[in-house]
């Protein structure tokens, strides 16, 4: 392991579980414990999991305008959002492509709580600073933890810790406390189930780590899992299906941009996103169904007709939906559910159809 990596505050915790850490975007975190990625994913779907996605980045905006403030870097309707709400968010740049994509919680009391990739909060914290007005100030949250709590029965095992958790509806935040440690707890996540994220000193991250997962039936989960329970769930992984050259039309990230947002076309790449509206774009992210069990991987190519159309950018064998699954960009003309398309796998050609997304459906509370 490269001296180099950061770690988290529950790295110590991640190796007395047996986790097998591995580099990713400039941490050392676990892929997997001994049980495997197939059971923690399958874990996540039936009952309960705990996550370290510590390495995301945190940070508040604070003061009078912050959410007008915010929207000089994305296409979200970030004033709209209530006190106790949270919603996810595009930031693009004057091209039109996707800086990074983020979460936003409107505390109240004029305060936002950001949550942004790790491996673009370097780009993303810098560019809303830059943007600030006189009064509005970004707050670095680097001396917090963050833990994903997933599962069906993730917040029935967490109500007697904390009745307020409970009470809260998909998208919902509330600051309260667990077991007494007080946290930041947001009724979302990224695995397509229901489930929490919560925001903790890292400094007790351990000791709420260790309660967790001392509940009955609870596992911890790595990235491996992470990784097939968000792409049977049809979410996006930045760097993979989305990034700076690719606008959030061609994402099918439309619904993020806000109504109103749409008619003042005020925000980065505001041109190319309006133009893409108007006349369609020239490919589409796609959800892409293999033929078979072998599954296909990011970047394999994407034909019709012998010639190549598209290209794969997640692909793994989905364990829930008991056989392979991907997602990528076609041409346009290729986009539509159903399409019957080849995938160039290992030299030979698979077959392979375009089909909805999310591949397992989603079970967030509404």
């Amino acid at each position: 392991m490269a001296e180099s990596l950061l770690e988290t505050p529950l790295a110590s915790l991640h190796r007395e579980l047996g986790g097998k850490m591995v580099p990713f975007a400039g941490y050392a975190m676990p892929v997997q414990y001994p049980a495997g990625i197939l059971a923690e994913h399958l874990a996540t779907r039936a009952g309960a999991t705990l996550f370290d996605v510590s390495h995301m980045g945190q940070a508040e905006l604070v003061g009078e305008g912050a959410a007008a403030a915010l929207e000089r870097l994305t296409p979200a309707d970030v004033q709209i959002l209530k006190p106790g709400r949270q919603k996810y968010g595009l930031l693009t740049n004057e091209a039109g492509g996707i800086v990074d994509d983020f979460m936003v919680a409107n505390l109240g009391g004029d305060r936002l709580f950001l949550v942004v990739n790790a491996s673009r909060k370097h780009v993303d914290l810098p560019a809303i600073e830059a943007v600030l007005p006189a009064g509005v100030r970004l707050n670095r949250l680097d001396g917090r933890a963050l833990l994903a709590f997933q599962g069906p029965q993730a917040v029935a095992l967490l109500a007697p810790l904390a009745p307020a958790v409970a009470a809260l509806g998909f998208m919902g935040v509330a600051e309260t406390e667990i077991a007494g440690i007080p946290v930041l707890v947001s009724r979302s996540g990224y695995t397509g189930e229901d489930g929490v994220e919560i925001s903790v000193p890292a400094e007790q991250a351990e000791a709420l780590a260790r309660t967790l997962l001392a509940l009955p039936g609870v596992a911890p989960a790595g990235l491996g899992a992470r990784d097939s329970l968000r792409l049977e769930a049809g979410l996006c992984l930045y760097g993979n299906d989305i990034d700076e050259t690719t606008s959030p039309v061609e994402a099918s990230l439309v619904w993020t941009i806000g109504k109103r947002r749409r008619m003042a076309w005020d925000f980065p790449g505001a041109e190319r996103v309006r133009q893409e509206l108007d006349n369609g774009p020239a490919r589409l992210r796609v959800g892409l169904l293999p033929e078979g069990r072998q599954p296909a991987r990011a970047h394999t190519a994407i034909a019709a007709g012998g010639e190549t159309v598209g290209e794969i950018t997640s692909g793994t064998f989905g364990p829930s939906l008991g056989g392979p699954c991907a997602m990528g960009y076609v041409a346009r003309p290729h986009a539509a559910d159903g399409t019957a398309l080849s995938l160039m796998v290992r030299g030979r050609e698979l077959p392979a159809r375009v089909a909805p997304t999310p591949f397992i459906p989603h079970r967030y509370a509404r």
